[in-house]
């Protein structure tokens, strides 16, 4: 038995990434903002907001084998402290970045392929977005000044639960609200056919937890998806399909014109949702030794989401 810390790992990739763990019979604590309970003895729920403070005085005693941040950090000078905190009081450190630090510039995507934040030109986008930027910086910052230790960057596609239901800019519940109220729903055009950076959570959490304690992965960036690679299109027809799903799918300038988007929202479109994020995941397969068959289709994983409701 291992002993796991999951940091901000009360929701979907941390349920799904602690149920993986605690099946292969190691011990996992969670820092989370919920309150939750365990009735697991392995599994034991901490409430309160990860900031540098609250986790000195949490790990002042303590040691883990591993440890999962999946904290999302939107200026990269919060992170130094907190870095070298953790790997004081772990062996293995697992940082949360995303697939969206990728551009569309290689298909399939592989963790080689360019960044947004080498090639942007866009003015507007480098000095305002907070997230897939933020996320580069951060890589950066570990693959320069913390280069040689035990840590592992995951870039996780869209990972879909019972806690978020997503289709293009459609995240959380309120895609299944609008869909039980029989609204339609209103879609980009320029979105059907690209291929959707999506997956199950459960594929991810394996995915995940199967990269801890393997020294090969130290200083390593992966793509976290099963990489089914359905279109936007296959997705929206599967929520027709199982859920009775109204789709409309309209030009670009149409959907922006009757749909409220702020700018982060925006950014996430043009920079995320249009591009084509079909993935290659030789990476972590060779990583983890998983297979295609040791994923759930995402149909699958979709209707077992649906009957959690």
């Amino acid at each position: 038995m291992k002993k796991v810390l999951l940091i901000g790992g009360g929701g979907t990739l941390g349920s799904y990434t602690a149920g993986e763990l605690l099946d292969k019979g190691h011990s996992v604590d969670i820092i989370c903002l919920e309150d939750k309970t365990s009735d697991n003895k392995n599994l034991v729920f901490y409430k309160g907001e990860a900031s540098f403070d609250f986790l000195s005085e949490f790990l002042k005693d303590k040691m883990y084998d591993g440890i999962v941040n999946l904290i999302h950090y939107r200026e990269v000078e919060e992170y130094p402290r907190i870095h070298d905190l953790l790997m004081a009081h772990t062996r293995h450190l697992i940082v949360l970045s995303s697939y969206r630090v990728y551009a569309d510039e290689q298909h399939p995507v592989t963790e080689g392929a360019p960044m947004l934040l080498d090639v942007s030109k866009d003015q507007d986008f480098l000095a305002a977005e907070k997230y897939a930027l933020s996320k580069a910086k951060l890589e950066k910052f570990l693959t320069g000044e913390r280069k040689g230790q035990q840590w592992t960057i995951v870039r996780p596609v869209i990972s879909f639960s019972k806690l978020r239901f997503d289709l293009v800019m459609y995240s959380g519940h309120k895609l299944l609200d609008r869909i039980k109220n029989g609204e339609t729903i209103l879609l980009p055009a320029e979105a059907k056919d690209q291929t959707a950076g999506l997956d199950w959570a459960g594929n991810s959490g394996k995915l995940i937890a199967a990269l801890l304690f393997n020294e090969k992965t130290y200083g390593e960036a992966y793509t976290v998806s099963s990489a089914q690679n359905l279109t936007w299109g296959e997705v929206a027809d599967l929520y027709a399909e199982l859920l009775g799903a109204v789709i409309k799918w309209v030009p670009l300038e149409e959907y922006l014109k009757a749909v409220e988007t702020s700018q982060s929202k925006y950014f996430a479109l043009l920079y995320d949702r249009l591009f084509d994020r079909k993935i290659d995941n030789s990476k972590i397969l060779k990583a983890t030794g998983l297979k295609k068959d040791d994923f759930l289709p995402v149909k699958e994983g979709l209707k077992r989401e649906i009957s959690y409701l």
